[in-house]
């Protein structure tokens, strides 16, 4: 395998806090020897777990990009046991421009796993991660929200795996995170992602959706800093109790919990985020774009649950995901 061309500009086995970049070689138009700069901090202090922390794997998600940016810049290393591997924009170049996908090659960095060294952008640097960064940790924390297009209830994820160990480690691990809803999540593409690469070598993992409509909120800013936070301590690599409100624990069983639009039209939501719903209800009406006095087609649930996701903005297509039920368990 070839090597990367990634080169970080501080050390990862020095103790202490070290503020610097992984610098991607990227020759362009406007930079010939030019290079993408991701920032990331490092903070070690003595042996113990190593925690992974990123954000922005989708460039419209805002609440990771935050509550690292708080962390890199509040995290006192005399508090630490162990290293903290802090990476607030994992997809750099996408969070710079706004975009779920990366302005350069149109990489989505949550499909692009295990990379490639000597691909694309994106490719270079999800193969970095694979290979050099996710082997260091013991834990992995990727913050996600529902980027521009999606809206959901502030919940902390894990995914059903087949190592129950592994799984059991990872839901003690969400359960610590404490968002105000917790879900075994059932992924509708799971290719390429960065969540499987993890799993796939052995990592607890845990992933979130705390929002969306490309902005971030108070309320989730706070679930995420106090997430990470928890995270930490349950690790051993912060001391402290845990701090703890309710969760709902949530369910996405099967197929049935996703609701799609089968044509382009003006979404009309029949029920909010939270709500109860029963089968067969109406979620959603997609009114016809182009001309009055046509009736709406109604989207109706497959399922008895609790409105856990919804499409977000008033336009949508054939194809968009319009609605996500989950069940309470």
């Amino acid at each position: 395998m070839k090597p990367n061309p990634i080169m970080p500009t501080i050390p990862f086995d020095q103790d202490g806090a070290h503020h610097g970049f992984l610098r991607l070689p990227y020759s362009r138009d406007d930079s010939a020897w030019g290079s993408v700069m991701m920032p990331i901090t490092v903070i070690r202090n003595g042996d113990g777990p190593t925690a992974l922390l990123t954000g922005a794997n989708h460039g419209d998600e805002y609440e990771g990009p935050v509550a690292l940016m708080d962390l890199a810049a509040t995290l006192d290393p005399a508090e630490v046991t162990g290293r903290v591997i802090i990476v607030p924009a994992l997809n750099y170049p996408a969070f710079r421009a706004g975009t779920r996908t990366s302005p350069i090659d149109k990489g989505n960095m949550n499909r692009s796993f295990p990379g490639a060294p000597d691909g694309t952008v994106t490719q270079k640097i999800a193969d970095y991660f694979q290979r050099t960064l996710v082997p260091m940790a013991d834990i992995v924390l990727d913050y996600h929200s529902g980027g521009k297009t999606l809206d959901f209830l502030p919940f902390a994820a894990v995914h059903v795996l087949e190592d129950k160990a592994q799984e059991a480690a990872s839901v003690a691990a969400m359960k610590a995170f404490n968002a105000p809803w917790s879900m075994m999540m059932l992924e509708i593409d799971a290719v390429g992602m960065f969540d499987t690469a993890v799993e796939e070598q052995g990592k607890v993992f845990v992933t979130t959706e705390l929002g969306g409509g490309g902005t971030a909120t108070a309320r989730s800013i706070g679930i995420a800093k106090k997430g990470v936070r928890n995270l930490l301590i349950h690790a051993g690599i912060l001391k402290g109790a845990l701090e703890t409100g309710p969760t709902v624990n949530l369910d996405m069983p099967d197929g049935d919990c996703f609701h799609f639009a089968e044509g382009d039209g003006l979404i009309e939501p029949m029920s909010d985020l939270g709500d109860v719903v029963a089968k067969g209800q109406p979620l959603a009406r997609i009114w016809a774009p182009d001309r009055t006095g046509v009736p709406p087609v109604t989207i109706a649930a497959k399922r008895a649950g609790l409105l856990t996701a919804r499409h977000f903005p008033g336009l949508v297509k054939a194809g968009d995901c319009v609605a996500v039920i989950a069940v309470e368990v």
